[in-house]
């Protein structure tokens, strides 16, 4: 019986240590909170921040007029009442049109200034010749309005807009998107000096995981929802995970 409690206690004390040696990894909401409100939107900016994420996931196009929107899809049929390519809109356009739950499109100006500097943002280069535009546009709250340079992280499927903004700015952190092997994704990394790699959570393995961070790479994959998927990233000890629910993550 002695022998059986001593197991035991050793049972929980190896437990306690696993649950302390667990990452803690950074919570990122993806498209705010979109498993609470309509993805991309203010209302779900808002959310994740209630949440209190580590840092936010959006997705940017540049329109007919110039302006950078913040919107997942090429075509606006699937969360609008209208229908076309979101790039050949024009700011007054898009303005008529309403999302599902009644909201607006945003700018990207418009989540930065509700944001105001409480977490992180992830602006993901979505569509094309964003680089320029969303690049001014981080300039302007680094230098006019007290943003942390490092507030910010630019990342894409689209690795030659990746390689138009580390033309234009040396130093802000870029981040890889893959959706394939994510260790294909070292070498432009490198030539990038990005900060972060961000890959599909099902192409990951402790392995992988392990040398992408040798590599010097943070591993921020996307998107994970459901708790065994959470719990199986927490144990690769990823640096990150976007999910659409943040609080599921602590």
């Amino acid at each position: 019986m002695k022998s059986l409690k001593t197991f035991g206690f050793f049972f929980v004390a190896l437990l306690i240590l696993s649950c302390e040696n667990m990452n803690t990894p950074l919570v990122i909401g993806h498209r705010g909170a979109m498993g609470h409100e309509t993805e991309n939107t203010l209302a779900s900016v808002q959310k994740a921040l209630d949440l209190g994420v580590d840092m936010i996931e959006i997705d940017v196009f540049k329109i007919r007029s110039g302006e950078i929107v913040v919107f997942h899809d090429a075509n606006v049929e699937r969360l609008t009442d209208g229908e076309g390519k979101i790039e050949n809109y024009n700011y007054n356009e898009l303005q008529k049109l309403t999302l599902d739950g009644n909201h607006k499109i945003p700018t990207l100006q418009e989540v930065i200034n509700l944001m105001d500097k409480q977490a992180h943002l992830n602006i993901e280069l979505k569509g094309n010749n964003t680089a320029d535009r969303v690049n001014f546009i981080i300039n302007y709250y680094v230098k006019e309005k007290g943003w942390p340079l490092d507030k910010f992280l630019i990342s894409s499927f689209k690795w030659e807009e990746l390689k138009r903004m580390r033309a234009l700015n040396s130093q802000i952190g870029i981040a890889i998107l893959t959706d394939e092997d994510p260790l294909q994704a070292i070498a432009i990394a490198q030539e990038l000096d990005a900060l972060a790699i961000n890959p599909y959570y099902t192409t990951l393995t402790l392995e992988n995981v392990d040398i992408i961070q040798k590599a010097g790479f943070k591993v921020y994959p996307y998107t994970i929802n459901e708790k065994k998927d959470i719990k199986s990233m927490k144990q690769m000890g990823v640096d990150g995970i976007i999910t659409n629910y943040p609080e599921r993550i602590k």
